[in-house]
């Protein structure tokens, strides 16, 4: 066996792993191996089986084997039958870069302490709704958790808290947040994804924002319900979201939003070609799948059965 690729995790970082992720050390190769064998049986998936990214669904899913496989099964599925999403996704298409440059989903480079989850911005309001569409902009939002799932150890170990700020949410945008897509999104996030949500935080709610509420919770498990927490003001999320790692125009003190857009803009394009390779290597081939295949009908039903979000 060769020596396992994996970036060594901060002591607090390690300690969580041990106690809440069933990870020992010793067994870390071994359960690589597992899963790497078990893709070359898998003639159907065509999966990254470097050590880094594997082991994120390891620790995921608790070091359980087969859940494992199930979601590294589920995560290139759903790449593959959920195209506007996980297709197309070059930085440098002008729609893209622009939508970039928004930052509607901003990681925080703050955490609470050493082994604290990743907080994560996010702000619907940041794009004209006129001009882009959502399915447009949770695009570049999956290239930026593409990019976290190799690279931060406290999302993978720790989990990831997201903060909504709902500020200049318009009409527009709520129309836009429909039950055939939430579902996709839910499917992702619920049963693809090998990340801990460990709460959302909603901020500076608009008025009509109830309706929408409700159909993002029907497609949530009970976990993930309750750790639904809608604010009536920042210092009521601050009891429990220190003021300090937000940025400034929160009057946090981890720079402003413009430094953090103009660092992840960056970031995503030095990771173009990882992208490129996503759309064009990585997914899987129904025709090759034991058993029977799947489809989008099989995956999400038909769209039409979703009767269409009416707002007020």
């Amino acid at each position: 066996m060769s020596t396992i690729a994996v970036r060594p995790l901060n002591k607090h970082l390690k300690t969580i792993a041990l106690e809440e992720l069933n990870e020992e050390p010793d067994k870390i190769q071994e359960n690589l191996e597992a899963l790497k064998d078990w893709l070359k049986k898998s003639l159907h998936i065509k999966a990254r089986t470097n050590d880094q990214f594997l082991i994120t669904f390891l620790r995921g899913c608790k070091y359980s084997l087969d859940r494992s496989k199930k979601k590294i099964d589920m995560y290139y599925t759903l790449r593959t039958h959920i195209p506007e999403l996980i297709k197309d996704r070059d930085p440098l298409d002008r729609k893209t870069s622009e939508i970039i440059k928004f930052g509607v989903g901003l990681p925080l480079p703050v955490t609470e302490s050493p082994g604290s989850p990743r907080l994560m911005l996010i702000r619907p309001g940041a794009f004209d709704a006129n001009k882009f569409t959502i399915q447009e902009v949770m695009r570049v939002n999956t290239m930026v958790n593409d990019i976290l799932m190799i690279e931060d150890d406290n999302m993978v170990v720790s989990g990831q808290i997201g903060i909504i700020d709902l500020a200049n949410v318009t009409f527009a945008h709520l129309v836009q947040i429909q039950p055939a897509f939430v579902k996709k999104l839910a499917m992702m996030w619920q049963e693809s994804t090998p990340i801990r949500q460990k709460g959302f935080h909603f901020i500076n709610i608009p008025r009509g924002f109830e309706q929408v509420f409700n159909l993002l919770k029907s497609f949530m498990n009970d976990k993930l319900k309750s750790r639904l927490f809608i604010h009536s003001n920042l210092d009521s999320m601050y009891k429990v979201i220190p003021r300090g790692l937000m940025p400034t125009e929160y009057n946090g003190d981890v720079g402003s939003i413009c430094s953090l857009i103009e660092s992840w803009e960056k970031k995503i394009h030095s990771y173009r070609q990882y992208f490129l390779d996503e759309s064009n290597l990585y997914g899987v081939d129904e025709k090759k799948r034991i058993g029977q295949p799947k489809n989008p009908s099989s995956l999400f039903g038909m769209e039409g059965t979703f009767r269409k979000l009416q707002l007020d």
